[in-house]
Protein backbone atom coordinates (compact mmCIF):
# COMPACT_ATOMS: atom_id res chain seq x y z
CA UNK A 1 0.00 0.00 0.00
CA UNK A 2 1.28 3.40 -0.97
CA UNK A 3 1.70 5.87 1.90
CA UNK A 4 0.63 9.49 2.05
CA UNK A 5 3.00 12.43 2.55
CA UNK A 6 2.38 15.46 4.76
CA UNK A 7 2.40 19.00 3.46
CA UNK A 8 1.25 22.18 5.17
CA UNK A 9 -0.91 25.15 4.24
CA UNK A 10 1.39 27.27 6.42
CA UNK A 11 4.05 25.12 8.06
CA UNK A 12 5.39 27.77 10.42
CA UNK A 13 1.97 28.63 11.87
CA UNK A 14 0.96 24.97 12.08
CA UNK A 15 4.12 24.06 14.01
CA UNK A 16 3.43 26.90 16.46
CA UNK A 17 -0.08 25.56 17.09
CA UNK A 18 1.27 22.02 17.43
CA UNK A 19 3.93 23.16 19.93
CA UNK A 20 1.32 24.98 21.99
CA UNK A 21 -0.89 21.89 21.94
CA UNK A 22 2.04 19.85 23.23
CA UNK A 23 2.65 22.32 26.04
CA UNK A 24 -0.93 22.73 27.24
CA UNK A 25 -2.67 19.46 26.33
CA UNK A 26 -0.27 16.53 26.23
CA UNK A 27 -3.01 13.90 25.86
CA UNK A 28 -4.32 15.49 22.65
CA UNK A 29 -0.77 15.91 21.35
CA UNK A 30 0.13 12.26 21.98
CA UNK A 31 -3.05 11.03 20.28
CA UNK A 32 -2.41 13.35 17.34
CA UNK A 33 1.24 12.51 16.94
CA UNK A 34 1.30 8.78 17.63
CA UNK A 35 -2.13 7.61 16.46
CA UNK A 36 -3.75 10.09 14.10
CA UNK A 37 -0.64 11.05 12.07
CA UNK A 38 0.22 7.37 11.66
CA UNK A 39 -3.23 6.47 10.37
CA UNK A 40 -3.23 9.45 8.00
CA UNK A 41 0.10 8.39 6.53
CA UNK A 42 -1.31 4.89 6.02
CA UNK A 43 -4.32 6.27 4.14
CA UNK A 44 -6.90 5.76 6.89
CA UNK A 45 -8.64 9.12 6.99
CA UNK A 46 -10.44 9.75 10.24
CA UNK A 47 -12.77 12.55 11.17
CA UNK A 48 -15.78 14.04 9.46
CA UNK A 49 -15.45 14.95 5.77
CA UNK A 50 -16.70 18.53 5.49
CA UNK A 51 -15.91 19.59 1.92
CA UNK A 52 -15.68 17.05 -0.87
CA UNK A 53 -14.54 17.62 -4.43
CA UNK A 54 -13.02 15.43 -7.13
CA UNK A 55 -9.40 15.98 -6.10
CA UNK A 56 -9.46 17.26 -2.52
CA UNK A 57 -11.51 16.32 0.52
CA UNK A 58 -11.40 18.36 3.74
CA UNK A 59 -11.69 16.53 7.07
CA UNK A 60 -12.47 17.80 10.55
CA UNK A 61 -11.04 15.60 13.32
CA UNK A 62 -11.83 16.15 17.00
CA UNK A 63 -8.90 15.77 19.37
CA UNK A 64 -9.42 14.53 22.94
CA UNK A 65 -9.73 17.16 25.66
CA UNK A 66 -11.49 17.63 28.96
CA UNK A 67 -15.08 18.84 29.13
CA UNK A 68 -14.31 22.09 30.88
CA UNK A 69 -11.82 23.19 28.21
CA UNK A 70 -14.24 22.34 25.41
CA UNK A 71 -17.05 24.29 27.07
CA UNK A 72 -14.90 27.37 27.65
CA UNK A 73 -12.83 27.47 24.44
CA UNK A 74 -14.51 25.00 22.10
CA UNK A 75 -13.43 21.58 20.89
CA UNK A 76 -9.86 20.88 19.87
CA UNK A 77 -9.96 20.03 16.17
CA UNK A 78 -7.51 19.21 13.43
CA UNK A 79 -8.52 20.43 9.97
CA UNK A 80 -6.73 18.74 7.09
CA UNK A 81 -7.16 18.20 3.36
CA UNK A 82 -6.44 15.07 1.35
CA UNK A 83 -5.38 15.21 -2.29
CA UNK A 84 -6.00 11.67 -3.53
CA UNK A 85 -4.34 12.09 -6.93
CA UNK A 86 -1.03 13.26 -5.46
CA UNK A 87 -1.27 11.06 -2.30
CA UNK A 88 -0.79 14.08 -0.07
CA UNK A 89 -2.30 15.03 3.29
CA UNK A 90 -2.25 18.80 3.70
CA UNK A 91 -2.33 19.82 7.37
CA UNK A 92 -4.22 23.09 7.67
CA UNK A 93 -4.76 24.11 11.30
CA UNK A 94 -5.46 23.06 14.86
CA UNK A 95 -8.40 24.87 16.43
CA UNK A 96 -9.20 26.86 18.57
CA UNK A 97 -6.50 28.98 16.99
CA UNK A 98 -6.87 31.99 19.28
CA UNK A 99 -6.00 30.27 22.58
CA UNK A 100 -3.29 28.07 21.04
CA UNK A 101 -1.52 30.92 19.26
CA UNK A 102 -1.74 33.07 22.38
CA UNK A 103 -0.26 30.19 24.37
CA UNK A 104 2.65 30.07 21.97
CA UNK A 105 3.34 33.81 22.27
CA UNK A 106 3.19 34.03 26.06
CA UNK A 107 2.66 31.85 29.09
CA UNK A 108 -1.02 31.20 29.80
CA UNK A 109 -2.38 31.05 33.31
CA UNK A 110 -4.85 28.47 34.48
CA UNK A 111 -7.89 28.95 36.65
CA UNK A 112 -9.42 25.87 38.24
CA UNK A 113 -7.58 23.68 35.73
CA UNK A 114 -8.62 25.59 32.59
CA UNK A 115 -6.35 27.75 30.44
CA UNK A 116 -7.35 31.39 30.63
CA UNK A 117 -6.69 33.80 27.78
CA UNK A 118 -4.88 37.01 28.71
CA UNK A 119 -7.01 39.00 26.27
CA UNK A 120 -10.37 37.60 27.39
CA UNK A 121 -9.61 36.61 30.98
CA UNK A 122 -12.86 38.02 32.43
CA UNK A 123 -14.97 36.21 29.85
CA UNK A 124 -13.13 32.89 30.35
CA UNK A 125 -13.26 33.12 34.16
CA UNK A 126 -16.99 33.92 33.97
CA UNK A 127 -17.55 30.78 31.89
CA UNK A 128 -15.60 28.66 34.39
CA UNK A 129 -17.60 30.12 37.32
CA UNK A 130 -20.87 29.56 35.49
CA UNK A 131 -20.02 25.95 34.62
CA UNK A 132 -18.98 25.25 38.22
CA UNK A 133 -22.25 26.72 39.51
CA UNK A 134 -24.22 24.54 37.08
CA UNK A 135 -22.39 21.43 38.36
CA UNK A 136 -23.51 22.05 41.95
Amino acid sequence: MKGYVFEYVNENEYKKLEHSLKKYNMLAYKKLYFEFYTSLKEGKFIGVPTIDSEEVTTYDLRLPTDRMFSKVHGFLRLVYHVNFKRSVVILDRIEPISILSEGHKSELVTYKGVMISSEHSDKDMFKVHLLNMIKK
